[in-house]
């Protein structure tokens, strides 16, 4: 019979903090609006443990996912491989990388060591709690379907992934459900560069209406799809928290129903578990000489001030300032290029864990940083019904992982070709095949 264990633990800084998710704004913490929480669920049959923990944070380094799987392992006999990090990518909580591209922003700090030993020790006895408090348990995992959250922020009409994907986990003592691991491919970016406080934006909202109607006992791991392309710009009625909670309230509502959908016969205690991880060797993307990319920055400068002249409306006016901090930051690239500096941090990137976990029926399915949602999309076609592609997985690249078309922020700030976005969901269809026994579709 499958065992599973839950635990939450707050990884609010205790200091005010700056707020790391948009460029040139000196965003110091005033306060906290909701708590960051480190999610934990352990889930345990006769052969195999498997730990999902989600964090309410930016991102993470490799370096850092490394080092806390490793001490959950030592402290809990947990194989790494099986113990998955995701991040919800919030933009409104500490810096916990340092990122390359942030290197021309004067206002971005270098990460608080301080914060970074709370924020481990918080994560790390999470997992403990999760896998000291077993229950036995049962499965389902299911799909819902949310419209009007969020798109594709580039083109309301292009590739988008509106289905959410569940695994339910309830106590078999009482009947009661006690876990719920939650995927949906979006940027949790409603609220701006405006708000000082603390939150974790829409998703901390997807977790209240779960407990609201589900008990305040439910412990929700919120995880975020591929979502590099994604975002709420096409659909948010402002950038204040009350708008966070409405469409959160309205993802939170998706999964409700259909969670109190689901047949007695769709739950199992009897479960696979399985969790494997591979690397991938990603291919370094050229960066245009010094003087080329102040032509494009200056271009996408003009663009916006056209646009804004015009009033072309939010999601348009939006992603052309998003552009223009992509322009900025391909010019810093540019001048990394020129000293050496980004050659010597591309080479501890070039190879990029991905890691399958299987549970009963589902595999999820862990990218590292911030993919375009394609990537999933192509995953779900091979594996209809088996996989949910999850994003920011065991670390960052340093920027996103785009298509080949890709233009504009993202492609601005990506150090990798999207060869190495097609390697690395070559890799995990690898890893399903072998984990599940399927020919892909």
């Amino acid at each position: 019979m499958v065992q599973a264990g839950v635990a939450i633990k707050d990884i609010s800084p205790l200091k005010p903090m700056f707020l790391f998710g948009y460029p040139h704004i000196p965003r110091t913490s005033t306060g906290i609006h909701d708590p960051l929480l480190a999610s934990a669920l352990c889930l345990k049959n006769e052969t195999t443990t498997l730990l999902l923990i989600a964090l309410d944070i930016l991102m993470i380094s490799p370096h850092t996912a490394n080092d806390i799987r490793k001490e959950i392992s030592r402290k809990t006999g947990i194989a790494v491989g099986c113990i998955m990090i995701s991040c919800s990518h919030t933009h409104s909580g500490p810096v916990a990388v340092d990122a390359l591209s942030c290197g021309g922003d004067p206002v971005v700090p270098k990460v608080d060591p301080e914060y970074m030993t709370f924020l481990q020790q918080q994560v790390v006895a999470a997992a403990v709690d999760a896998g000291s408090h077993l229950r036995n348990a049962e499965l389902a995992s299911a799909t819902a379907t949310v419209v009007g959250a969020g798109c594709n922020r580039h083109d309301p009409n292009g590739p988008c992934d509106p289905e959410i994907g569940i695994i339910a986990v309830r106590d078999v003592a009482n009947g009661k459900m006690m876990a719920l691991d939650v995927t949906y491919s979006m940027h949790p970016t409603i609220l701006h560069e405006d708000s000082t406080l603390i939150t974790a934006d829409f998703p901390g909202y997807v977790r209240l209406h779960l407990q609201e109607r589900l008990g305040p006992e439910l412990v929700t791991a919120y995880h975020t799809g591929p979502s590099g392309n994604q975002s709420p710009r096409y659909h948010v009625r402002g950038q204040t928290f009350a708008e966070a909670e409405r469409i959160g309230r309205l993802v939170g509502d998706a999964v409700y129903h259909r969670v109190t959908g689901l047949d007695a016969t769709e739950f199992r205690n009897q479960v696979e578990l399985r969790g494997e991880t591979t690397l991938v060797e990603l291919t370094p993307r050229s960066f245009p000489t010094v003087a080329e990319a102040e032509r494009i920055l200056q271009a996408a400068q003009e663009d916006y001030v056209r646009l804004q002249a015009k009033n072309a409306g939010h999601g348009p006016i939006r992603t052309a300032e998003c552009t223009v901090f992509g322009a900025e930051e391909t010019a810093t690239m540019a001048r990394y290029a020129q000293s050496g500096e980004l050659q010597r941090v591309q080479k501890q990137y070039t190879s990029a864990e991905v890691q399958v976990l299987r549970v009963g029926d589902i595999c999820l399915a862990g990218f590292p940083g911030e993919v375009f949602v394609e990537y999933g999309l192509a995953l779900k076609r091979q594996f209809p019904g088996q996989v949910i592609p999850i994003s920011l997985v065991n670390g960052e690249l340093q920027g996103y992982t785009v298509t080949p078309e890709a233009v504009g922020y993202e492609a601005g700030n990506s150090m990798f070709t999207s060869e190495s976005g097609s390697r690395m969901t070559a890799a995990l269809g690898g890893m399903i095949r072998r984990l599940t026994g399927e020919t892909a579709k």
